[in-house]
């Protein structure tokens, strides 16, 4: 049997799990699940690639919690390789700050030092510390790797990185740093491998789901992007508003709004959500007949057409716009929608190859290439976690702790 590696992808409220052969040069999804910690009977189910079921764990609120389904993940694992070897776990991080620019061995330090980002992600750090944790407390021998979220984003240099701010901020630590790189790296290895024509042209890749983001990049590197700091910033979200007057936030707490109060209301009832007043879930916006449910998607996709423009404006023109992530990869309306306002960058989409998701939406005269990508952070991990288990010699990442 093969070697192995499990990637855990943790969520708000869940983690997605998949388990990978990499015994071949590209990694192999064998099996995937969601590791579901809440509801009445917390557990998991795991189906193989292809979506067919494998193996169901289900039990009382009683006699289960992160830990102990972490252990059964474990444990289910090391039984489907049937003498094939689980080489290491692999984690998505939200947060690298400064000094993650690349994968590395999740060890005490390197525990510490992402522990401490906690204030840039507080809704997103400990959940992606909590399964390190745990595992290594389970399998203190079982190598873990960190993967993360702004290390595609790690070479972004002035002006793009730059808060107008005091150069002493700048020397604390306090730019831009980006989110959602795993996707984006996931999206630009996709364009590479179609052509080395698409890899060289100036693309904006949408990551639009309950997260959401751009990046512009070229030639495999990351441009711009609309995250900041935080995953705060940018575009419109679920729950998240993105891009504020700072004044905005001043005013609230001078009207008594607690640091508290206020970290609730832009993480957490924010973006679709608060805009609606419905829901932060698109699905259920674009089949509302509600007033408000209209005014939100107008407000999401005129943020996200604007600022397609102003990632443009960083590559010096748009040859190649990407959607990808849960609201791109299946809603063609909202794709639809922001085509529209962007055809003054002369974006065409065909709209049958729009409502089948085609992998090629835009029509014969666009002048923009418009493409539907699913995403796969799990897999960029993988390829991660593959290279850095490779003999010292040949690792191209280091842990920087």
């Amino acid at each position: 049997m093969c070697d192995a590696v499990l990637v855990l992808n943790a969520g708000s409220s869940s983690i997605k799990f998949g388990l990978f052969d990499i015994s071949r040069t590209e990694p192999r999804l064998l099996c995937k699940s969601l590791l579901d910690e809440h509801g009445t009977k917390p557990g998991f189910t795991v189906t193989d690639a292809a979506g067919n079921h494998l193996f169901e764990r289900r039990g009382a609120p009683a006699d289960n919690n992160g830990d102990t389904l972490l252990a059964d993940i474990l444990n289910w694992s090391n039984d489907y390789l049937a003498g094939g070897t689980l080489a290491a776990v692999g984690h998505r991080v939200v947060h690298g700050g400064r000094d993650f620019d690349g994968p590395a061995e999740v060890t005490d330090n390197t525990i510490d030092a992402m522990a401490a980002l906690t204030p840039l992600a507080p809704l997103h750090q400990p959940r992606c510390l909590s399964p390190m944790r745990a595992i290594r407390s389970l399998q203190p021998g079982l190598t873990q790797i960190a993967c993360f979220d702004t290390a595609f984003h790690h070479a972004l240099v002035p002006p793009v990185s730059r808060f107008a701010i005091p150069r002493r901020f700048e020397e604390m630590g306090i730019r831009r740093y980006g989110f959602h790189g795993l996707s984006f790296e996931f999206i630009a290895n996709c364009l590479a491998k179609t052509s080395s024509n698409l890899a060289g042209m100036r693309t904006v890749a949408a990551h639009l789901g309950n997260g959401a983001s751009l990046c512009a990049m070229r030639n495999g590197r990351s441009l711009d992007t609309t995250m900041g700091l935080t995953p705060l910033d940018g575009l419109m979200m679920g729950t998240r508003g993105g891009t504020i007057d700072p004044g905005v936030l001043l005013y609230l707490q001078q009207r008594g709004m607690s640091l508290n109060e206020l970290e609730r209301v832009l993480y957490q009832e924010s973006g679709l959500l608060g805009v609606s007043g419905l829901s932060a879930d698109m699905r259920v916006l674009l089949a509302s007949d509600d007033p408000r449910a209209a005014e939100a998607i107008e407000l999401f996709t005129f943020r996200v057409a604007r600022d397609v423009a102003a990632m443009a404006s960083t590559l010096g023109g748009l040859e190649c716009l990407v959607f990808t992530g849960g609201v791109g990869e299946h809603s063609a309306e909202i794709r639809q929608q922001i085509c529209e306002r962007l055809q003054w960058l002369g974006v065409q989409v065909n709209r049958s190859a729009n409502d089948q998701a085609s992998e090629c939406i835009s029509a014969a005269n666009s002048r923009v290439d418009v493409r539907v990508i699913p995403t796969s952070e799990e897999t960029m991990i993988a390829r991660h976690c593959s290279e850095m288990l490779r003999p010292p010699h040949q690792n191209t990442h280091r842990s920087p702790i």
